[in-house]
């Protein structure tokens, strides 16, 4: 997803001039292309993610499409003032493209860890959020950036994540319904796409994916409610994010405007700092968020199943 990701900023960037690429820290070889066709529009600013979005702001204020690229946590944790008042005060149009959204950096400790980004860029007025799903997802979303007026958040996965084909040209604020069923709505964004499909195979699930968090589409939420007179028992949301201010917070809001009188779950990081080292898969688990977990819940059965794993992974 990151390669693909940096390499359409690449292609985009042969055929606009306005757009320039600053980057933090990024390693030895990356965007080396770039650098080298496009050296007056490259820049690799170094261990100062504050400074880089200064830059970003002001060049963007000068009528550059600018995109920031650096780990997750840097970006919205560390340069978040800059962020604010910088680039959303002044609806700049600046991309800012964090890495390892979610728990990809697990084996790096809880500094790398990305479980609140959601939740900060969300409280920024007019920042758009996009969580795509696999590397061809972000292939689709990348020239709509372009054109697009005002600041972006891209919250990047892992990479090498299985591909869901979609049939849908991508357009921001738009969701994608990805599987049909009845009792149950499991809401995802990012890769947890991948965990809720292999859940609705065991579920009489519909599938709905949000790759925009913000705007998120009110009309495809609240529909929960209405849907063919049959409204669905049980909205499940799940994210590789905290529970609070994330997806499930916008979707839990949406569903209480809308009077849905069934019951809803929010799947993802509970009120903690999650502990632990290991891959982002095992950080998953630890705290339930899988889709056994999504089955189980669907079926009744996830309060004590969740209590049981997370008081086990607390001990730890």
């Amino acid at each position: 997803m990151r390669k693909t990701c940096l390499r359409m900023v690449y292609e985009l960037a042969k055929q606009d001039e306005r757009i320039v690429f600053i980057g933090s820290d990024l390693g030895a070889g990356v965007m080396d292309e770039f650098k080298r066709d496009m050296p007056d529009r490259f820049f690799m600013e170094g261990v100062g993610e504050a400074n880089m979005v200064g830059m970003a702001a002001g060049m963007a204020l000068s009528g550059k499409i600018v995109y920031c690229h650096t780990i997750a946590t840097f970006l919205t944790r560390r340069a978040f003032e800059q962020v604010v008042i910088d680039v959303g005060l002044h609806h700049a149009n600046v991309r800012l493209i964090g890495a390892g959204g979610g728990a990809v950096y697990a084996p790096l400790g809880p500094t790398h860890l990305a479980t609140d980004d959601i939740a900060l860029m969300r409280t920024i007025p007019g920042m758009t959020i996009l969580a795509p799903c696999d590397a061809e997802e972000m292939e689709r979303l990348m020239p709509v950036t372009v054109e697009h007026r005002g600041p972006i958040y891209l919250r990047l996965g892992k990479g090498g994540e299985p591909i869901v084909p979609q049939p849908y040209p991508f357009s921001i604020g738009a969701s994608a319904s990805m599987r049909w069923g009845r009792d149950v709505l499991i809401i995802t964004t990012g890769t947890a796409n991948q965990m809720a499909l292999q859940a609705a195979d065991e579920l009489d699930a519909s599938v709905l994916h949000c790759p925009t968090v913000k705007p998120l589409n009110a009309a495809e939420i609240g529909y929960a409610r209405d849907v063919a007179d049959n409204p669905f028992k049980t909205v499940i949301t799940v994210e590789d994010h905290s529970i609070i201010g994330g997806l499930g917070s916008a979707v839990a809001e949406i569903l209480a405007e809308s009077g849905y009188q069934g019951t809803s779950k929010r799947i993802g990081y509970p009120d903690v700092f999650p502990a632990g080292y290991g891959t982002q898969d095992e950080m998953r688990a630890r705290y339930c968020i899988t889709a056994d977990a999504i089955v189980n819940y669907g079926k009744g059965l996830f309060g004590s199943t969740y209590r049981t794993r997370h008081a086990t992974a607390s001990a730890h």
